[in-house]
């Protein structure tokens, strides 16, 4: 009888999955899309909302991006799903918040992972390099992963075939940790590492060059897999965490703005080539670009100063919970399937590029996750609406905003670590924005609007249920991955390790 059971639970499982594939495969024809495209994500490093010209940006030249825009669709309310890199890169791989993953804060390291670390993303949890490798996509990650700089967390455990780039952000030097020593075990800390896959191939990495040779190895991982479906996640390393971003010779010196300036072009000619590449391999029309940044710029907080980014028009600098360090700007191009020219307003997220390149790549899946299908968004489909009830806007561990539709409430809080309308504590006003009529956040309407206050106030609640709040877990909270049995071990070439390279 248990055999019959299973065997009947079996013939649904692969009935349902038939059924998926033949309706994938229908509406890929419907919408003359291939049957299993390329995906090439390119995911800057703390690029502001204002930063590009697509966006606004009048003082840094990005004529590249400019043409992927008119080719391709703008995505203005596009959200990731947390103001700092590690959890924001943790949502895009696996579809969940940071704090659904553990990937949010961790008592070594705080809100960051740092050198030398512990933690990582846990190897149980599913990432979409994963699930595209195991139907028949060659995977490369190029740039900065920031999951993990231990072998057990290290992108080749996490579905990708191919790494080049940093384990961590490109101003987490030696000469950092010791200045940081004991904190965060900076007395540990290595030369920055360059990697390949897992090995140390340079120590310390030549920063200025990073952002040209990580795409020279994009361009040649394209040429080498033209012919098979291939994802390509590049984390580009600029302009990125230091005061002087870096940039290569050509581009040096050469912008309006500074070496901030000089590293968001060369991220523009980066993109480039990348576009140029897939054309002459002819596979520009079986390949969907998606181009956009890990959090808002970290600004130099004076209105006129542009040295370290710019956020404008939105409210706030990156490392918050302002509208300038969760939206980011978002541009999508697939030549004869994305409309060019055209502009989508709804919100969508990073926690939505999983479910929906899945879906692309005709994989079925029942692994539960926080984002949503916007294909219809990215085809931009008549009547096509946000997926998303409620998102939610945490500092860390602590859940500080929610948004519905065009509101945003700022919930109020008796103690917080910082935030980007309250200076002093407690802060028990609740904040309400309408972010339609008002893009800058100035103007607080709660008073006026009592009734979306409440609806919004029920919704944060359930999420402190659900994803935990300061203090109080959530019920769907799951664990990082924490290495317990041995000290963590720093990155080193193999001449610094006695023959063996440590990684």
């Amino acid at each position: 009888m248990i055999t019959r059971l299973m065997r009947m639970f079996a013939n649904r499982r692969i009935f349902a999955a038939a059924s998926f594939l033949a309706a994938v495969a229908a509406h890929h024809a419907a919408f003359g899309i291939s049957e299993r495209p390329n995906f090439v994500i390119i995911f800057c490093d703390n690029l502001g909302y204002g930063d590009i010209e697509p966006f606004g940006s009048t003082v840094h030249r990005t004529p590249r991006l400019l043409r992927m825009a008119r080719e391709g669709r703008r995505f203005t309310h596009f959200y990731v799903s947390a103001g700092v890199c590690t959890p924001s890169r943790a949502s895009l791989l696996t579809g969940c918040y940071a704090q659904r993953i553990g990937m949010h804060v961790n008592p070594r390291d705080g809100h960051v992972l740092r050198p030398v670390s512990p933690y990582g993303l846990n190897p149980d949890e599913i990432t979409l390099p994963e699930i595209l490798r195991e139907h028949g996509y060659a995977t490369g990650i190029f740039g900065k992963w920031h999951l993990g700089d231990q072998p057990e967390f290290l992108p080749c455990r996490h579905g990708f075939d191919t790494f080049f780039g940093l384990p961590y952000s490109d101003d987490m030097t030696q000469d950092v940790g010791r200045h940081l020593a004991p904190k965060y075990d900076g007395h540990l800390w290595p030369p920055l590492p360059l990697l390949k896959n897992d090995d140390v191939v340079e120590a310390p990495v030549d920063r200025n060059l990073l952002t040209k040779r990580c795409t020279e190895q994009v361009l040649t991982f394209i040429d080498r897999h033209a012919d098979q479906p291939f994802f390509v996640y590049f984390a580009q390393p600029m302009p990125g965490s230091t005061q002087a971003p870096f940039s290569s010779a050509r581009f040096r010196g050469h912008s309006r703005n500074g070496p901030w300036g000089d590293a968001v072009e060369e991220i523009d000619w980066s993109t480039g080539q990348i576009l140029d590449r897939l054309r002459q391999h002819d596979i520009h029309e079986e390949t969907l670009v998606i181009w956009l940044s890990d959090n808002g710029a970290p600004t130099s907080g004076r209105p006129d100063d542009l040295s370290r980014g710019s956020n404008r028009p939105l409210h706030g600098r990156g490392y918050t919970t302002a509208e300038g360090a969760f939206r980011t700007p978002t541009l999508m191009w697939w030549p004869g399937v994305v409309p060019p020219g055209t502009e989508c307003t709804e919100l969508a997220t990073t926690l939505d590029l999983f479910p929906t390149l899945a879906r692309l790549a005709g994989i079925p899946f029942g692994h539960p996750v926080d984002g949503h299908d916007i294909g219809p968004l990215i085809r931009a489909e008549p009547g096509a609406r946000t997926p998303y009830e409620a998102f939610f806007y945490y500092d860390q561990d602590q859940l500080q905003a929610v948004r519905s539709g065009p509101w945003k409430l700022f919930v109020p809080l008796e103690d917080f670590s910082r935030h980007p309308h309250f200076t002093s504590r407690p802060a028990t006003e609740p904040l309400l924005f309408h972010l339609r009529n008002d893009v800058s956040c100035r103007r607080n309407v709660a008073a006026e609007h009592p009734d979306v206050v409440r609806r919004l106030s029920r919704l944060a609640d359930a999420a402190r249920r659900d994803l935990g709040d300061r203090g109080r877990p959530g019920t769907g909270q799951r664990p990082a991955g924490h290495l317990t049995a041995r000290p963590a071990r720093p990155l080193v070439r193999p001449d610094e390790s006695g023959g063996r390279v440590s990684s």
